[in-house]
């Protein structure tokens, strides 16, 4: 089910894409800029990409934005310093105005159990201060913003890998390692299942039973495989449906994995907070 995009442009990803998970990627153009960053080669077992977000306003102006999240949890450098922010329970809602900018690193999947070092995979929608960066966090994170907001993600990301490396070198064990190595090949196999693809083919698939792939997903993301592969779905639907708003629905529904419409409909409604022919009419705009 992976889909294949043109390359970003200098300008922002959300011209291009993927913009996987961002709800209404048109509306959002002219409301913010989004550009996103490779990790470090070491860092690429925990982290999947960085994310650089800028916006400018104009006075008295306000837009929200929703993201149907990922389950994995994010490290972002903000006005209020770095946070470290879980799998969200739901929508993710965030508002902006006037001029700012923040820098993000979306972490892979069981990433944010690594990097905090925790014993489960977190609570969903829980927020904090990311005091495991250390005691030089604070100026790292005015710098980074400092480069975001001059126009230069790359340099943005720069100044905060040193501090993500630090932090990923104190953390990592042999047992965390091991997880999201194996985390990472199922979400591969996720990402290039045929549509309608069960956990049973998924753990065949991987050589393991579905209950190891089962506690694994527990013990690590937080969600169990079906969410992971239903939300993947749902994903792609709205992406497919932000880019050509005239799909047929029927259509769309087969082609991303469901036997029938209903079921597609609904799982979107849950995902996205409306029904798929209400967001195609949407992304018209």
């Amino acid at each position: 089910m992976r889909q294949v995009f043109d390359g970003e442009t200098a300008d922002s990803a959300l011209d291009s894409g993927p913009t996987l998970g961002i709800v209404n990627p048109v509306r959002a153009r002219d409301r913010f800029a989004l550009a996103r960053v490779e990790p470090a080669a070491d860092l690429a077992d925990l982290v999947d990409w960085h994310w650089v977000i800028t916006w400018d306003l104009p006075p008295g102006v306000a837009f929200t934005q929703n993201v149907m999240p990922h389950p994995v949890g994010h490290v972002v450098a903000e006005r209020e310093g770095f946070l470290a922010y879980a799998m969200p329970a739901g929508l993710f809602e965030r508002t902006l105005a006037g001029t700012g900018a923040v820098v993000g690193t979306k972490l892979r999947p069981g990433g944010y159990r690594a990097l905090l070092g925790l014993a489960h995979p977190g609570e969903r929608g829980a927020v904090g201060p990311a005091s495991f960066l250390g005691p030089t966090a604070a100026p790292v994170c005015a710098e980074a913003l400092a480069q975001a907001s001059a126009g230069r993600p790359d340099a943005a990301v720069r100044t905060v890998t040193p501090l993500l490396r630090a932090a990923v070198e104190r953390s990592r064990t042999a047992r965390s390692t091991a997880a999201l190595t194996a985390l990472r090949e199922a979400f591969a196999v996720i990402a290039d299942a045929v549509p309608g693809t069960s956990v049973t083919a998924l753990a065949g698939r991987l050589g393991t039973t579905p209950r190891s792939l089962q506690r694994l997903f527990a013990d690590w993301v937080g969600v169990s495989p079906k969410w992971v592969l239903r939300r993947h779905r749902v994903h792609l639907a709205a992406e497919m449906l932000g880019r050509d708003p005239g799909l047929d629905l029927a259509g769309l529904a087969a082609a991303v994995g469901y036997y029938d419409q209903a079921h597609f409909s609904g799982d979107f409604v849950r995902a996205v907070g409306v029904p798929p022919g209400e967001y195609a009419r949407s992304c018209r705009a």
